[in-house]
């Protein structure tokens, strides 16, 4: 009788949870047994694709030590359990198979959430392969967006819009999000005495172990499904900040500014269908406005990548990107050293990489600027930003990042070209007392109020009153565009400049990465978020990697 027990293995890779798995729900409808496997991919713990730059920073590795863990101890308390391995995820189920064989609960299906980009295509090639010559049966789920991709008004992947609100509108009007699935209280078992083994450490995925929380980070909250469900609980019904969330998403200091759900989605730690059924409970039981629906907007924007990144397929890691466009890129290594370890002498931008190298967050405003910076005002290779944040970030997400980065560098689906953030009027603007940069930049705090965002515009009475030298306590800017001049008291001191003069890049405009107008007001942001890997993309082609934070 035991020869007839059948079990199924469900790899779970970005949708560590729970509540509303659909993989999970599959195995468990069509197993006697059922397996769900994690894997620590060695992969994933190497160097990015083009630069080398770990791939996988120990603020993330350790976000995603703790949903694992997280994982393990909610599928405990359903009556499952969590495989474990360090390895490649072929390997782990080669091995799972042939125990079940030999335990005569053979393996008859792996079922798994269906990703879109090159490295994961990749993997489920490879367990599609070996499965069909062990005549086990394969289920892709389709479970990582708002809108299920069957449900889109389009009659292909490839007649998704090239602007995200003509995507946006059409999903609204003729889509329906599906309800959260119930799921059982108690899972099918695993097979009898299956070793699971055990949860990795940082220093045994080769990353930095010594990786403390810094106490002025935003987002100070651990990885896993429960606390997903907590910063939801709390971020709606608790505090009710998502009902400002229109007017604080711009902040940039403090946990309520924005949502920070990103990193729990990023790695399916908490469900968006969730996050919109909440949404709507909350508008019908406590208050309906523009704040509320900006939160699905955000998760609108988030599924437009990952369709986007499946309509273009690997272009979205090319140098030349969706638009196929090429331009002169630099990759100036002492500027980008510059830039990523926040010594670029532009306070604003190097608060914001200060923040993300010491806490692995950063917010909305940041990314945008920071993206604008790298690519507008020094001209580098936008995959070096790619590429870094991929390290970096908590929440990176292969889609939300490559697609922003594609944006950024005008080189994607954006119906406006030529954009430029004017740094200095973008700190002004959203960090006017200059909270933030004496926040994260330690060496200026003698500086009070906005003048701390244009340093180099202050006399030499000034900066030693302060605690300043520039070039030997903080650094000369790398670059001053002219346009910065209109906002910084309409000076720019020469004796302070940097060495590489002003940047030559077209005037600046002070563009919000916004897509179209309604009422006076642009529909929102680009999103520069935030998850992915060494892609191989067509030979050793490119690159690769929204953002609801």
């Amino acid at each position: 009788m035991s020869g007839n027990l059948r079990t199924v293995i469900c790899l779970l890779r970005n949708d560590l949870r729970v509540h509303d798995n659909e993989a999970l729900l599959w195995a468990h409808r069509n197993g006697d047994y059922i397996v769900p496997l994690y894997c620590f991919d060695p992969e994933h713990y190497k160097g990015t694709w083009h630069f080398n730059f770990p791939k996988t920073g120990s603020h993330r590795a350790k976000f995603m030590l703790e949903s694992v863990h997280n994982l393990k101890k909610n599928l405990i308390n359903h009556n499952s359990n969590l495989v474990v391995e360090l390895a490649k995820p072929l390997d782990c189920i080669q091995r799972l198979v042939k125990y079940c064989n030999e335990a005569s609960s053979p393996v008859v299906n792996v079922v798994f959430q269906k990703e879109v980009t090159f490295e994961e295509i990749n993997i489920e090639n490879e367990i599609k392969r070996f499965c069909e010559n062990q005549n086990i049966k394969v289920q892709e789920i389709w479970g990582s967006t708002l809108y299920h991709s069957k449900d889109l008004p389009f009659k292909s992947i490839g007649a998704i819009p090239d602007t995200y609100t003509q995507f946006r509108k059409e999903v609204e009007a003729r889509s329906k999000v599906r309800p959260v699935l119930d799921m059982p209280a108690s899972l099918k078992p695993l097979p009898p005495g299956l070793p699971v083994g055990s949860l990795p450490d940082l220093s045994s995925l080769g990353v930095n172990a010594d990786c403390k929380q810094d106490q002025r980070t935003a987002f100070p909250f651990p990885g896993g499904e429960t606390s997903g469900l907590d910063r939801l609980q709390n971020y709606l019904w608790g505090s009710h900040a998502v009902a400002k969330y229109k007017e604080t998403r711009n902040g940039m200091v403090g946990e309520n500014y924005s949502t920070k759900f990103s990193p729990w989605l990023a790695l399916g730690c908490i469900s968006p269908r969730m996050i919109f059924s909440q949404i709507k409970k909350y508008e019908k039981e406590e208050v309906s406005n523009q704040s509320t629906y900006w939160v699905l907007f955000e998760l609108i924007w988030r599924d437009y990548f990952k369709f986007v990144c499946q309509k273009y397929g690997d272009r979205v890691f090319y140098l030349s990107g969706i638009l196929n466009k090429h331009l002169p890129w630099s990759q100036d290594m002492d500027k980008f050293r510059a830039w990523a370890e926040g010594r670029t002498g532009v306070p604003f931008v190097d608060a914001n990489m200060r923040e993300m190298k010491e806490t692995g967050w950063m917010s909305n405003r940041g990314r945008q600027n920071v993206a604008s910076f790298l690519v507008k005002d020094l001209g580098l290779d936008w995959r070096l930003g790619a590429e870094w944040f991929e390290s970096q970030l908590l929440d990176h997400d292969v889609c939300s990042n490559y697609g922003n980065w594609n944006y950024a560098a005008g080189i994607g689906n954006d119906p406006r070209e030529n954009r430029k953030f004017n740094m200095v009027k973008q700190g002004m603007d959203y960090d006017g007392e200059g909270e933030f940069v004496r926040l994260w930049i330690e060496e200026l705090r003698g500086i009070k109020g906005g003048k701390v965002h244009v340093p180099w515009t202050l006399g030499n009475g000034e900066l030693e009153k302060a605690g300043i030298e520039l070039g030997v306590t903080y650094p000369k800017p790398l670059v001053l565009a002219p346009e910065w001049n209109r906002h910084a008291g309409g000076k720019q001191n020469v004796s302070n400049r940097g060495n590489s003069g002003p940047s030559k890049g077209q005037k600046g405009i002070n563009f919000y990465f916004k897509s179209d107008q309604q009422s006076g007001q642009s529909d929102g942001n680009q999103r520069n978020g935030s998850s992915g890997g060494n892609r191989g993309r067509g030979g050793k082609a490119p690159l690769k990697g929204g953002r609801v934070q």
